[in-house]
């Protein structure tokens, strides 16, 4: 049985080759408006390269060069946009200095309004050509999104900034609210949007308390300080406080709360640098319920992951961990072990089977339809996990109705049929497998690190040397038969004892897996109810 695990690991490796080379051909004009890789993963916050310009100050129609440098990479994708509104489309076009390692995208149908690279080969420079438009405005902000591995990449970083002559100095505070979180926030239980936010911000050894508000799915936008008092903070021992006051209502004042009634509470944290905010590294804490803002205080409970998700985890844990492999097991190698023994008509190993796998199926059904109904649809943020979990769904659909189509034993086609039916269920396996591998990794149900990929592993390595220790028990028991056979002296007494010897032995070692087996999924379901 060493095929399943082989399979499994140049499955995974083919994942990850695919993975990496997303989009090496540079077309990512999809990716304009947001600058974000559809890539699944948070965006690193130590900054490895910087943008450079051949001048600080520009007219209409000038061209000024532009520098994309630092530590090797392989993809790209640079923007030139108002200074005052990062958000807003792209300003200006750029022209190609070296055509081989960069290309124009025409974003928001603007020609030549962004640069990306166009192959995956490493690059550590990038020059290209900006030519400024007539109706540009004062200030121009240069920003890069960068790709160095399928996980490691950098969004939006901060170029310089350009001014026309005549213009006004550029505000830092302006800059600041408008370049907040390039990355929309999580969609989690109780989502976000349209929410009264207060941002804590560690920077240079001092603790900034700033109001901010969302809007829908959108960017935190800063607000004023004004409608906060007392303000103060402390850091110590790597522990950051925050206090501050305000009045209940503030009539006239938008996008600030009434705190006359009860809301849920979230708590993120995250790296702010340079002016900027990233995205949080795991799901905000939420609490259970709503509270009153005003009250005495007091300690709130809270979960980091919806309870559909954690539901979700911990059905396609039951179903691909344990009734999945349980049954495989009883199948391929207890047949002789039960096939005297009958329970409503059938032996007793397939009757065992058949419930396990069932089992499996229905698990799979219900945990497939909670991140649907969860999210509202389709997850687009989540890489290759739902569609690996498409794949699992569909074999495991298919999987019993093959069954059901099952032909008598000496029919001429179940040999065809045990081998796809052998087949599709060892794939459903490596794939539900790998699906698990990369669901573990994603913010709605982010497990803890390194201790879930030690202990995916470890089942992995659990299941597949169980499975080599019986078939090379079933190999050696085949072989003491057919000598037996051979020398003649196969009596009845001694074939009896060395049968039973074996089943004895089956039935033990199952027991011991089935004990391991369920170790490792109550560390796993024990870690869900723990975000």
């Amino acid at each position: 049985m060493s095929v399943p695990g082989f399979t499994l690991g140049v499955f995974i490796f083919l994942l990850r080759i695919i993975s990496v080379a997303n989009y090496p051909n540079g077309k990512v004009t999809q990716s304009c408006g947001r600058m974000i890789p559809e890539h699944g993963h948070s965006p690193q916050s130590e900054v490895a390269h910087r943008i450079s310009v051949s001048q600080q100050t520009f007219r209409p129609g000038d061209q000024i060069e532009v520098t994309l440098s630092g530590q090797p990479f392989k993809g790209f994708l640079l923007e030139a946009r108002d200074a005052e509104n990062l958000n807003g489309f792209p300003v200006g076009s750029f022209s190609l200095i070296d055509s081989r390692v960069s290309q124009l995208l025409n974003c928001e149908d603007i020609q030549g309004s962004a640069v990306s690279h166009t192959s995956s080969s490493k690059k550590t420079e990038i020059k290209v050509y900006w030519s400024a438009p007539s109706s540009a405005p004062n200030h121009v902000q240069f920003l890069a999104t960068v790709v160095e591995k399928y996980k490691i990449y950098w969004v939006k970083m901060p170029g310089p900034i350009i001014s026309q002559p005549n213009a006004l100095p550029f505000t830092t505070p302006k800059a600041t609210a408008a370049s907040l979180s390039t990355l929309p926030p999580v969609s989690h239980l109780n989502k976000s949007g349209d929410d009264d936010a207060y941002i804590c911000i560690h920077e240079d050894q001092m603790v900034h308390i700033q109001p901010s508000h969302l809007t829908g799915r959108s960017h935190p936008v800063i607000d004023s300080k004004a409608v906060l008092e007392d303000v103060s903070w402390r850091l110590e021992d790597g522990i950051m406080q925050c206090s501050f006051r305000r009045n209940i209502t503030l009539p006239g004042v938008e996008n600030r709360f009434d705190l006359n009634t009860s809301y849920y509470i979230f708590l993120a944290d995250g790296v702010a640098k340079d002016g900027r905010i990233y995205r949080h590294s795991q799901q905000p804490l939420i609490t259970y319920e709503k509270y009153d803002v005003t009250d005495y205080p007091k300690d709130v409970g809270g979960t980091r992951s919806s309870l559909l998700l954690k539901v979700h985890g911990a059905l396609m844990f039951v179903a691909w961990m344990t009734t999945v492999s349980i049954g495989v097991l009883v199948a391929r190698f207890f047949r002789p072990v039960w096939s005297k023994a009958f329970f409503f008509g059938e032996a007793v190993w397939f009757q065992v089977h058949r419930m396990l796998m069932v089992t499996t199926s229905v698990l799979t059904c219900i945990a497939f339809v909670m991140p649907f109904v969860y999210r509202g649809g389709w997850s687009w943020h989540a890489g290759y996990h739902p569609y690996l979990g498409c794949v699992v769904m569909t074999l495991a659909v298919l999987q019993p109705l093959l069954a059901a189509f099952r032909p008598p034993l000496h029919d001429p086609r179940r040999k065809m049929f045990n081998w796809t039916h052998w087949g599709m269920g060892t794939a459903a396996r490596i794939i539900a497998v790998a699906a698990m591998f990369l669901g573990m990794d994603l913010p709605g149900l982010n497990l803890p690190d390194p201790q879930k990929t030690y202990a995916m592993i470890g089942f992995v390595a659990w299941h597949i040397g169980t499975e080599i220790v019986l078939e090379i028990h079933a190999y050696r028991l085949s072989r003491q038969v057919e000598i037996l056979d051979d020398d003649r002296i196969q009596i009845l007494q001694s074939f009896t004892a060395a049968e039973a010897e074996g089943h004895a032995f089956k039935k033990a070692v199952l027991t011991i897996y089935v004990c391991g087996n369920v170790t490792f999924l109550i560390i796993f379901l024990s870690a869900i109810n723990h975000l």
